[in-house]
């Protein structure tokens, strides 16, 4: 495990600020590369339309989501995990190469992600505090990227509880949550509507890239 975040650390790009051992780059992202991304999204979309999963508490999350790659992430009365197949039976298309590069520049790794999660933030959804621990291996980091509207980003500890500390995201952020802030407690809070001209309807779009297996 060291000398895999030894890697990742001697190849990656030096965050703009750190929050609890969380890395960010701010606006890494410049208007054109958004706007192709968002277009590479468009297509995976079609390939893959969002839906709504259930929670394994039988309420439907107030994200909708998809996902690229050889995985994506589900949920419903089960439990949360990862599917080789959209629901609708078809296999998730490739993560785009736009994406990847993003990982390629701030972790440094020579992995690739297996699963590219795809959230829509409409003005109204939120996400609570959660860990991200579907994974087999909690040495390779999460990346993630924020597109349109601004998401007010919580962070917690590594166990349920105690103090917080929260940070707007913009579009073109891009988070790493990495070595020692792999598994800590993350969520969007609200959304602030109205503050980016990418996506013509509104609204936020979360990519997070996984290393799966």
């Amino acid at each position: 495990m060291k000398n895999r975040l030894e890697s990742a650390k001697s190849g990656a790009l030096t965050p703009d600020e750190v929050i609890r051992d969380v890395a960010i780059h701010r606006q890494l992202l410049d208007d054109a590369a958004q706007r192709s991304m968002v277009d590479d999204l468009r297509a995976v979309v079609q390939q893959a339309p969002l839906f709504s999963p259930m929670t394994p508490y039988g309420k439907p999350m107030r994200v909708r989501m998809s996902s690229a790659g050889r995985y994506g992430w589900f949920s419903d009365r089960t439990g949360y995990r990862y599917e080789p197949r959209h629901p609708g039976g078809t296999a998730w298309p490739p993560i785009p190469d736009s994406i990847i590069g993003v990982w390629d520049r701030v972790t440094g790794l020579s992995r690739r992600p297996d699963c590219c999660l795809i959230n829509f933030y409409d003005a109204d959804a939120r996400m609570g505090l959660h860990q991200d621990r579907d994974e087999a291996d909690f040495s390779f980091p999460v990346v993630s990227i924020s597109l349109g509207d601004d998401g007010l980003f919580r962070l917690g500890n590594l166990t349920r509880g105690g103090k917080t500390e929260s940070t707007w995201l913009g579009s073109g952020d891009v988070v790493v949550m990495g070595g020692d802030a792999r598994l800590i407690y993350h969520g969007i809070d609200r959304i602030r509507a109205g503050t980016s001209a990418l996506l013509p309807q509104g609204g936020r779009i979360n990519l997070t890239l996984r290393v799966v297996d």
